[in-house]
């Protein structure tokens, strides 16, 4: 990956909601009435791929489609806060979009929720659906079993480590940690050695949401050979060994120092910190992040042309280096239809003219994406445009996803509700993981729950 994860006081949301309808048209009128197709998507500080992406298919479509306005709605806030204002936007007809910036797990739940509309008829007639991988056309999957979202690419998650700060902590520029000791021995090490510097950043707040479950959590998780449904018999999990571990990682992270300073990982700007600030001025030594970080560096306000000699990547080691050895979680995004949408062939129209081989090509640079797509990992010039797309690529065969089902985003909003006691020191693991387990019971069921 939640509808709403805040609980949002009803003032706030009368609120938002006008100033959303605003942004879109105002006048209480749908975005497709008067041959508009309004196209709502993600927008902030570090990334802005999609922005760039949708203004150049506004562009051309515009161009070669008299009469038809695209009006784009980027909505400027991080992820979680992006899911809350769009939940908004599609609570009505009059706001909600008719083309969707849509992330792969919130595919079923707002599909379920009548956000979305099926797009099999369309796909089946057009030419660029041969090109993606069975995975990506698995991952745009409703319950149903309908499609519901072209998928704009996959990502994998890593570790991003300071060859500089290493050097002088005498650790090698070849690092391969093989357990969870050895990240946290090396973090050790960079804390002797640069008290000035945060050893290990790993995301741990609230206010992160989903990049606190996925980038954070869940890398350790899936790296214990426990996980949060069980695959064979459907049940999710409580109590396991595995999570309470996790949890007892970040205590460690916490306890010792190891980590960036609470006031700070609690910022709901913390991630975009990370990437632009932080790692780029040497005051991260190991990071766990996703494979899209060095897009910015590339090019743009956020170009950091050294970097290749001063981040060195490694695969995250399983807890204990048993299983294969090393973990990683892929997401994705997709742009989907709107359930609204008065006119829809000319909406999924847009959505085609926004993934042409060229624009496709340049939004995998941009955004850091790994290729779904055959036309896009056959292509050298993606492949010569980022030196980082092939380690992350390689990370791919450890790699894990989210349950794919309607209830996830909900269960998921509670794990960095666990992380962030324990972080704070306001509870134990123990603790933090009882309160998990007696929120994930509330969601599905005891009868959907098995002990770990």
């Amino acid at each position: 990956m939640k509808r709403s994860r805040a609980t949002l006081a009803v003032l706030g949301i009368t609120t938002l909601t006008i100033a959303l309808a605003s942004c879109a048209g105002g006048e209480g009128d749908g975005g497709d009435a008067d041959g508009t197709i309004r196209v709502a998507y993600q927008k902030t500080s570090a990334f802005t791929a999609m922005d760039e992406l949708m203004k150049k298919a506004k562009k051309e479509y515009e161009a070669a489609n008299a009469g038809t306005t695209i009006e784009l709605v980027p909505i400027e806030a991080e992820q979680d806060q992006y899911f809350t204002k769009l939940a908004l936007m599609n609570g009505s007809p009059d706001t909600a979009p008719d083309v969707i910036y849509e992330d792969t797990f919130q595919i079923r739940s707002d599909a379920a929720a009548g956000y979305l509309q099926p797009i099999d008829d369309y796909v089946a007639d057009w030419d660029g659906w041969s090109l993606y991988d069975d995975g990506a056309k698995q991952a745009g999957l409703g319950d149903d079993g309908k499609t519901y979202g072209v998928s704009l690419g996959t990502d994998t998650r890593g570790l991003y480590f300071n060859k500089q700060l290493f050097a002088a902590a005498g650790l090698p520029d070849d690092w391969a940690p093989k357990s969870w000791d050895d990240v946290v021995n090396a973090a050790r090490a960079v804390k002797s050695s640069h008290p000035d510097v945060i050893p290990f950043n790993i995301y741990a707040s609230k206010a992160l949401g989903e990049a606190t479950s996925m980038q954070g959590f869940e890398m350790l998780l899936y790296g214990t050979g426990d996980e949060l449904l069980d695959t064979s018999s459907n049940k999710w999990v409580t109590g396991s060994e595995g999570f309470l571990d996790s949890l007892s990682f970040y205590k460690t992270v916490a306890d010792e120092g190891l980590g960036p300073d609470p006031a700070d990982a609690l910022d709901a700007t913390w991630g975009a910190k990370v990437g632009n600030e932080l790692l780029p001025q040497g005051k991260i030594a190991i990071a766990l992040d996703g494979s899209w970080l060095p897009s910015n560096w590339i090019a743009g306000d956020n170009a950091w042309p050294e970097w290749e000699d001063s981040i060195g990547f490694a695969a995250m080691p399983t807890q204990d280096g048993g299983g294969d050895g090393f973990t990683s979680m892929s997401g994705g995004w997709t742009l989907a239809l709107g359930a609204n949408a008065d006119d829809p062939d000319t909406a999924f129209d847009f959505i085609t003219q926004a993934l042409t081989p060229e624009n496709a090509l340049m939004y995998h640079q941009k955004a850091g994406q790994i290729a779904v797509r055959s036309d896009v990992a056959e292509n050298q010039e993606y492949l010569d445009y980022n030196p980082s797309f092939e380690f992350f690529s390689s990370l791919v065969k450890y790699t894990h996803f989210r349950p794919a089902t309607p209830d996830y985003s909900q269960i998921s909003s509670n794990i960095p509700v666990a992380t962030e006691s324990v972080f704070t020191g306001q509870a134990a693991p123990k603790d933090a993981q009882a309160q998990y387990d007696q929120a994930l019971v509330g969601i599905v069921g005891e009868e959907n729950t098995q002990a770990g």
